[in-house]
């Protein structure tokens, strides 16, 4: 069904800004002073506070218990069952003891279920952040530091002591990072990671995770390393090492994960008639121990295993100093990449379910958990998208899911924990190797990015390779430079657009894209897409000058030597209208198109010299004298070729904010194409930028608020009806004949009809039109 066409009618004065304001009564926008109830101290304000700092108190005391109740104990145990052996396998990729990803699935979930404001997002051990761990603990403790010498061994007892001693001083940095941006509402930083830039760095991150897994799947012990390129030298070892492999770990790897992906599989084959999905991580654990108990994998075939996993909690411990150091750079990086991952989770399930995620809270919320997290000895967590899922699925509505799941855990460790002592690594490996799956795949992202937006793409990327390359911590500080860069690059190269009138409307298009959009004889309409400040004001100058079709430098350039000439020489050969005379019918005869070497050839025929004298009565009546000051030629009386436009509207409505470098650059767009005889207008200010132009002193005695008009229709208006004049007075300007009525088009016409007159290949000519330009085809 076409939508009906609904017309409406304005009759209005053109506008200028100073007009406007004097219409609208403009004034001084009111202060929100947000300071002012952060220092007020009452009972309301404390409890305020208490409820924003601890979300807990506010939700859980009108939980709805008949409801969600049941929903969130399955959702937890659903939960808890995915948990138990991601936490012992993410601990391997953390290169810590299994238990530990156990302690790290508990101690932060609880303290999250305290502080936290999403409700179905699942806190514990995650992928990413475990190998980006796992990349700082063998940095700085590597096998080499802990070899024995009586028979060149390596020391585990110590080096896992080491570990996790540098994991957890890493957690607790990381949440003091997390915890201090959050009470300083710092949680906007997370902005300057887009999602091309997330999906490359997580799809990169999981193949260091797939590459650092490999070790265990074979059986073979590659050198640690860490830096550049130290993921293509252990690949590159790894195979060297093929020949070592232990047959029975690799056997028991494929075995598990072929299981595993069968169950995965058939849960989403079934996903609509199970309750729940079935724990295929859990099943493939239990199967996995009891078959290596049985067999006895570990003495017959060589298969590593667990080992050891003490019952009971650890007593906390103070974080190691004398790490800080070192460890700062890596914090700061986990905590933003770890608080990008939950926040965007966060937000997908906030607006899902129709409720709000504070920013700056999950930062606090999060930096909590990882602070107290990294006293009890845990590695820095994050949340997991399949276990949110998973979550969310099974019927959990808030955290006490979450609280359900740790509880779970805490029995786990307290009195089951040492039934896993044979459970083979191999096992865990093949476990983190198919939950890979979610974010390999991400990788088909650059077909749909190549479709979409290429510079997300080369965002994408870039990441990708910088990751791959540089490692983990240094890839995310490329990718960040590297986007900002982009950003900046697109600001500096923006489309340029001279516009037409669309006809019959107030409606002003690109040129070049709408066929029908002719251009108003005698004025000029530039526009570029971006705004301009520093790094691309002199690229809007240089453009406009280029779309003009004028040598504006060079023809000033030339009415300066020619005036030079004038004033240097002691021999004046006749008055200035003689020679103008002279000149004229060179100067007839030359336009915009009209080269400037042709008008120095014609100046050079006539012999034309300035006399210094007082300005004829001709050039006194012109219309192009009142942009110059009294007594100085005319491009014509110079023999010089003169634009074939009088004015040159500049449409500012991309502008967002104007800086130094902006106001210099326009003052001198005004000082320039007034030398050529050409009068400059403003259209279509924000508010906040002309508040901007006020305070940067830009308004003089030679550009006013009249010439800023209120859109570019107005400036149009005004300067066909004022050729060659700018506005000399504050007085309210009315057309000389009024326009009857100014029709335009419902939105939905309007789009249908501008796309039917474009794309194409440009406006036709307006000598095919000026012979029937009437002053109707542009106010109506």
């Amino acid at each position: 069904m076409e939508p009906r066409r609904r017309d409406y009618c304005v009759e209005r004065p053109v506008l200028s800004q100073g007009q406007l304001e004097a219409l609208g009564r403009r004034g001084l926008a009111p202060g929100t002073r947000r300071w002012r109830p952060r220092l007020q101290c009452s009972r309301a304000r404390a409890r305020a506070l208490l409820l924003q700092h601890l979300p807990v108190l506010a939700w859980l005391p009108q939980y709805p218990v008949h409801t969600w109740l049941l929903g969130d104990l399955l959702s937890g145990l659903s939960v808890a069952i995915m948990q138990l052996p991601q936490g012992l396998a993410y601990a391997l990729l953390a290169g810590l003891p299994p238990v530990f990803g156990l302690y790290s699935s508990f101690y932060p979930v609880f303290i999250y279920f305290l502080f936290g404001t999403s409700r179905h997002i699942s806190v514990g051990t995650f992928a990413v952040m475990s190998v980006m761990v796992g990349s700082v603990t063998e940095s700085l403790a590597p096998d080499e530091a802990f070899l024995q010498a009586e028979n060149a061994t390596v020391n585990k007892t110590a080096r896992d002591a080491t570990r996790v001693q540098v994991a957890s001083t890493l957690s607790v940095l990381v949440g003091l990072f997390q915890v201090g941006l959050g009470l300083v509402r710092f949680g906007f930083v997370v902005t300057y990671l887009s999602e091309p830039l997330v999906r490359g760095y997580t799809t990169a991150a999981s193949v260091h995770v797939l590459i650092s897994q490999l070790k265990y799947v074979f059986g073979v012990h590659p050198s640690s390393r860490s830096g550049p390129l130290s993921l293509i030298y252990t690949v590159l070892e790894v195979c060297q090492k093929l020949p070592q492999s232990v047959v029975g770990n690799v056997v028991t790897a494929a075995v598990a994960g072929v299981g595993l992906a069968a169950v995965k599989l058939l849960n989403d084959k079934l996903q609509h008639r199970l309750p729940v999905p079935l724990p295929g991580e859990l099943l493939t654990l239990i199967g996995a121990t009891g078959i290596s108990y049985g067999v006895g994998l570990k003495h017959r075939f060589g298969v590593a295993v667990v080992g050891d996993i003490p019952a009971g909690l650890i007593p906390p411990a103070a974080p190691s100093p004398q790490h800080f150091a070192k460890l700062v750079g890596s914090a700061f990086t986990i905590a933003v990449v770890g608080f990008a991952i939950a926040i965007s989770l966060g937000k997908i399930f906030a607006l899902r379910h129709g409720y709000r995620v504070d920013s700056n809270q999950e930062l606090v919320a999060l930096g909590l958990s990882n602070l107290v997290g990294g006293i009890f000895q845990c590695f820095p967590v994050s949340c997991s998208m399949s276990r949110s899922l998973v979550q969310e699925g099974a019927g959990g509505s808030t955290q006490v899911a979450g609280a359900v799941s740790s509880l779970f855990i805490l029995v786990v460790i307290v009195k089951l924990g040492e039934l896993f002592q044979d459970l083979p690594k191999a096992v865990l490996a093949a476990t983190i190797l198919v939950n890979l799956k979610g974010m390999l795949t991400q990788v088909t992202d650059i077909r749909a990015l190549w479709e979409a937006n290429r510079p997300d793409l080369l965002i994408w990327l870039v990441t990708f390779v910088a990751t791959i390359l540089v490692n983990l911590d240094l890839g995310l500080v490329v990718a960040v430079v590297f986007s900002l860069l982009l950003v900046v690059a697109r600001t500096q190269l923006p489309r340029y657009s001279v516009l037409g009138q669309v006809p019959g409307t107030d409606i002003y298009r690109d040129v070049a894209e709408y066929s029908e959009a002719t251009e108003v004889p005698g004025v000029k309409v530039f526009r570029s897409s971006a705004t301009v400040y520093f790094a691309n004001a002199e690229l809007y100058s240089d453009a406009l000058k280029q779309r003009c079709g004028v040598d504006v430098d060079r023809l000033i350039s030339r009415k300066k030597l020619l005036l030079q000439r004038a004033l240097g020489s002691g021999r004046h050969k006749g008055t200035l209208q003689e020679q103008a005379a002279a000149c004229e019918d060179t100067s007839a005869a030359n336009n915009v198109h009209t080269s400037i070497r042709d008008a120095e050839s014609g100046c050079e025929d006539c012999k034309a010299e300035v006399s210094t004298g007082n300005e004829p009565e001709e050039m006194a009546a012109s219309g192009q004298g009142a942009a110059q000051a009294p007594g100085t030629p005319t491009l014509k009386a110079l023999g010089l070729p003169q634009p074939d436009f009088h004015s040159l509207v500049l449409d500012l409505s991309t502008l967002s904010f104007v800086d130094t470098v902006c106001l210099k650059s326009l003052k001198n767009i005004f000082r320039d194409f007034r030398e050529i005889e050409v009068e400059v207008y403003m259209a279509a200010c924000h508010t906040p930028v002309v508040a901007q132009l006020e305070a940067g002193r830009f308004f003089d005695a030679s550009i006013s608020k009249q010439h800023l008009f209120a859109s570019v229709h107005d400036a149009v208006t005004f300067a066909v009806q004022h050729p060659g004049s700018g506005p000399t007075s504050p007085v309210m300007v009315y057309p000389r004949s009024l326009p009857r009525t100014h029709t335009a088009r419902g939105t939905e016409d309007l789009d249908s009809e501008l796309s039917a007159l474009g794309p194409g290949r440009g406006a036709g000519r307006w000598g095919r039109r000026h012979s029937s330009f009437r002053n109707k085809d542009f106010l109506t």
